[in-house]
């Protein structure tokens, strides 16, 4: 088998389905298997899976075991020669799989390999690619100095700002929202370390593959979607989690710093402070929303599930010449519905690539659903509408 695909769940049902709808897509052609590890989620993601994926191995957990364990239990029963570690709230292009597999046949001594990532607004994600996070390069980023030298390697050495987005290159660290990689190479460096519970995890394992050798890699050519902030929010609870992920990870692998240490609380206070005072902030409103499709029944679903006019735009040549209007009128919210069954996902990413603005949000329809989804920004969770038949 060519490639096995681990998704560790952990209540996002939606986000799930959409998840392995777009892996089915991009594994045609492919010696392929998907394994669901789900870590005791209390939704309805059990029963979706019985009903909708009985061929995929479901592995359910009675608690809740963390990133690290839940992904170890997962690989345990990989068959593939590749792996790839997949959180439950991306969308993979249709081409992923396929272009990662051809890349490693024809390079050597490859290590872990992420790609581009992009938010639930077509925005690029800068942890797609990072360095490893020495105390300067921290420094820097919890700061936000590095927002000031953004193209400095010596500034901005924690996302790797050697690299520009669109370029192929060798880097230190992956996001552990997508990490691809021989599955011998995951075993040699014993997985992920089950002392993380979650975050950090990634940092550690793309360390460890340097150390051992290997050639980390980002690969631009491809681009996925990662709502992120699905499995969790960003509350105390994340502060802790990350606070003692970034303990474990210098104690292991560097000397340990007290003065760091206090520079830490002192940031997870600022940072509970930012994040209450954000979500205290008003929602937007859309003023004009576009619905890809050719289907009237898909409109009339919409606006009865969101007490709005839609207009249905049947091409994309015709919603690039709508909003680039609507940009040249005026700077309202605007909001974009994809269909699946009409659009492949690969067409949904670069259009949401191309067209990063501020003032544009999107939701997608995944293929053969009711429902819709997507996410506002990079740092809160996600919204899913249900459609009524």
């Amino acid at each position: 088998m060519q490639l096995s695909i681990i998704i560790l769940n952990y209540n996002v049902r939606y986000f799930l389905e959409q998840c392995i709808k777009s892996v089915q897509s991009a594994m045609e052609g492919i010696e392929a298997e998907i394994i669901v590890v789900d870590n005791n989620s209390q939704d309805s993601s059990a029963t979706m899976m019985r009903e909708l994926f009985p061929e995929v191995l479901y592995l359910s957990n009675q608690e809740n075991l963390g990133f690290p364990k839940g992904n170890n239990i997962g690989v345990k029963h990989a068959k593939g020669k590749y792996i790839c570690i997949l959180n439950p709230d991306t969308v993979v292009a249709e081409d992923t799989f396929h272009q990662l597999l051809a890349f490693f046949e024809r390079k050597e001594k490859l290590g872990i390999v992420g790609c581009q990532l992009i938010d639930g607004r077509g925005g690029f994600l800068p942890e797609s690619k990072r360095g490893i996070p020495t105390y300067w390069r921290s420094l820097m980023k919890i700061t936000g100095f590095y927002r000031l030298f953004p193209s400095s390697a010596f500034f901005n050495g924690y996302y790797a700002a050697h690299l520009p987005q669109n370029k192929n290159g060798a880097v230190e660290v992956l996001v552990g929202a997508f990490m691809f990689m021989p599955r011998t190479l995951y075993l040699e460096l014993g997985g992920f370390d089950e002392r993380f519970f979650m975050y950090v995890e990634d940092t550690d394992l793309s360390y460890s593959s340097l150390k051992a050798g290997y050639e980390n890699y980002y690969f631009a050519d491809t681009t996925i979607i990662h709502y992120k902030g699905e499995s969790t929010d960003k509350d105390l609870e994340y502060v802790k989690r990350f606070h003692k992920g970034t303990q474990i990870f210098y104690e292991k692998h560097f000397r340990k710093s007290y003065l760091f240490e206090v520079f830490m609380r002192l940031v997870t206070f600022t940072f509970l402070f930012a994040k209450q005072k954000k979500k205290s902030s008003a929602l937007e409103q859309a003023q004009s929303i576009f619905v890809l499709s050719d289907s009237l029944i898909l409109k009339q679903q919409i606006e009865t599930a969101i007490k709005k006019t839609v207009v249905l735009v049947d091409n994309l040549d015709q919603l690039q010449e709508n909003i680039d209007q609507k940009e040249k009128e005026s700077k309202d919210l605007v909001e974009i519905i994809f269909d699946g069954d009409y659009l492949t996902n690969k067409e949904i990413i670069t259009f949401m690539r191309k067209n990063y603005r501020s003032e544009i949000i999107y939701k997608i329809k995944p293929v053969n659903s009711l429902f819709l989804i997507g996410s506002n920004d990079s740092n809160s969770k996600g919204s899913v509408i249900i459609l009524e038949e």
